[in-house]
């Protein structure tokens, strides 16, 4: 399971001037709540990744605090609907009060657990998520859900964390880096070829910002900083990245043709 809520959030602490400042234009900041952007805990900006058209369906996974269901729900106007998913009372409490104060009736947010999303199949044109799937211990579950509420033809465009180089076991299996979204994350070969496997086509892994050992040093928690020391601090600097993720569901023509 995962959230951006306080128990899962992937980039909080002394890691959000670092890693979540500056995500979003100033005209997208000053289109939501200030409580919104404050509850942000991403690493890139997935609403400018999606492209996303007046009229279409968008599924936020992990939505926390709202921004990106609100400034989804403005881009596709009031034909579209934006649905929010986070599985914290917490943050969906705190979500649809920003949905409130920014005045969006487009937008709906759903409790319940990016493995198992709560809405039809085929139901969704777009699905967005910022620094969330990575925190799942069952991504292929993930994807597979992900899959599922497509629509023939939708599209996956997310931001997350990815690992750009092999690191030891030993760091992989420090369970205190899973909330600092290290532990869990993918490398881009394990990502494109999961997508793959899932059924996605198109599959684009774009790396936006390579973490530096400073970065790094921010994301491991500090009782765990130690263990770790700084030879597996300089290990993981340059080894993991925030990236983009793209991909798309294949037409119903183009499955039954059994490709595209």
């Amino acid at each position: 399971m995962a959230s951006r809520g306080k128990q899962a959030s992937c980039c909080g602490g002394t890691c959000a001037d670092r890693i979540t400042s500056n995500l979003y234009s100033q005209p997208e900041v000053e289109a939501v709540p200030n409580e919104a952007l404050l509850a942000s805990l991403g690493c890139a900006n997935p609403v400018a990744l999606a492209e996303l058209n007046p009229g279409e369906v968008v599924l936020d996974l992990g939505c926390g605090g709202g921004i990106d269901v609100l400034l989804s729900a403005k881009r596709v106007g009031p034909n579209g609907k934006v649905y929010g998913l986070d599985m914290t009372d917490e943050m969906l409490d705190l979500a649809r009060e920003n949905q409130c104060k920014a005045g969006v009736e487009n937008a709906e947010f759903l409790k319940g657990e990016i493995e198992n999303i709560p809405l039809p199949d085929n139901s969704v044109d777009v699905v967005i998520s910022n620094c969330v799937i990575n925190l799942s211990v069952d991504k292929q579950r993930v994807f597979q859900e992900i899959f599922r509420v497509l629509k023939p033809g939708g599209r996956l465009a997310v931001a997350d964390i990815v690992q750009t180089r092999v690191v030891s076991e030993k760091i992989r299996k420090r369970i205190d880096l899973w909330a600092g979204c290290i532990a869990g994350a993918l490398s881009i070969d394990d990502y494109r070829d999961k997508l793959a496997e899932t059924g996605f086509v198109d599959v684009e892994v774009q790396v936006v910002r390579e973490y530096s050992s400073d970065d790094v040093s921010c994301l491991i928690p500090q009782d765990a900083a130690e263990d770790v020391g700084e030879n597996g601090v300089a290990e993981l600097a340059g080894s993991f990245a925030s990236a983009f993720i793209r991909a798309t569901k294949p037409s119903a023509c183009c499955r039954l043709l059994g490709g595209c």
